[in-house]
């Protein structure tokens, strides 16, 4: 930049701006005033001059080739163990013997002494046999019927719940039908649906309905709320998966593929005992 400024302050050469002789301005009087209308250029660079004013240097002199990095954004990588000059040779900067000259430890170790994982109590634990349900009230579903979205003549399922808005489209492990707003329920309705409380079945039960607790996997849940997935893969349905062990005291059948249109009456033994057989 400096050499820039000689290079420009070099071609300068000084003169004095003075009007001819003939002006009128040349009488002794207006020597006075025409004082003011002589400038010069300095011959020679002086810092001084562009420190009020940066655009000088910057707008008149700068060139996309003339582009660089500030000092100190960037560095040279360290390269280690070439040689003792760069005072990164031989032990390359981890000194003389000891654990940390010799490899890394695994994450988490503390030298020996108890790590933190392990000095800390565990609380609880995540039980992997644990369901998500979507909970649904007899109030929503008197509410969807009655707006003529769900029509009570007809078996009312978990996909029938889904395409009507009553529950969400993520369904991990089931619907529960719940109790709440079961006064607003005044005629008979037959539901399948993977869990129901006391109040929801009773309050169903009075009207002449039915509630049936229905299995199905995650497979069989696709398959009963899109089956038009499997048609567009060109696949078959499955077939409807039995229980677990440990959930087959809690359902009544097997669900059916694909969505069923109407209800499987209880027997009069399945009404005596409470829990119905399971019914493939």
């Amino acid at each position: 930049m400096w050499r820039r400024f000689s290079l420009l302050s070099a071609k300068v050469k000084p003169y004095h701006l003075s009007p001819p002789l003939s002006h009128p301005l040349c009488s002794p009087f207006s020597q006075a005033i025409s004082k003011p209308l002589q400038w010069q250029i300095a011959p020679s660079f002086s810092p001084s001059i562009f420190s009020a004013s940066s655009n000088f240097s910057t707008v008149g002199l700068l060139r996309l080739n003339d582009l660089r990095d500030n000092h100190g954004s960037t560095h040279k990588k360290i390269r280690k163990g070439r040689g003792i000059g760069s005072g990164k040779g031989k032990t390359a900067g981890r000194g003389h013997k000891g654990q940390k000259a010799r490899g890394t430890m695994k994450f988490g170790f503390e030298g020996g002494q108890t790590p933190l994982r392990r000095r800390l109590p565990r609380r609880g634990f995540k039980n992997p046999f644990s369901l998500t349900f979507q909970p649904v009230g007899l109030g929503k579903i008197a509410k969807l019927i009655n707006a003529g979205k769900i029509d009570s003549s007809e078996l009312i399922t978990m996909k029938t719940l889904k395409e009507a808005g009553a529950i969400g489209k993520q369904i991990k492990d089931g619907v529960r039908l719940m109790g709440r707003g079961a006064e607003e329920i005044k005629w008979p309705i037959h539901l399948e649906v993977t869990r129901v409380t006391s109040r929801a079945k009773a309050a169903v039960e009075e009207t002449g309905g039915s509630v049936r607790k229905v299995y199905y996997n995650k497979l069989g849940f696709k398959a009963l709320l899109k089956p038009e997935w499997f048609e567009k893969k060109g696949r078959l349905l499955p077939k409807a998966a039995r229980p677990p062990p440990k959930q087959r005291d809690k359902v009544d059948s097997v669900g059916r593929l694909p969505a069923p249109t109407k209800p499987i009456p209880f027997t009069t033994q399945e009404k005596e005992v409470g829990t119905a057989p399971l019914v493939a």
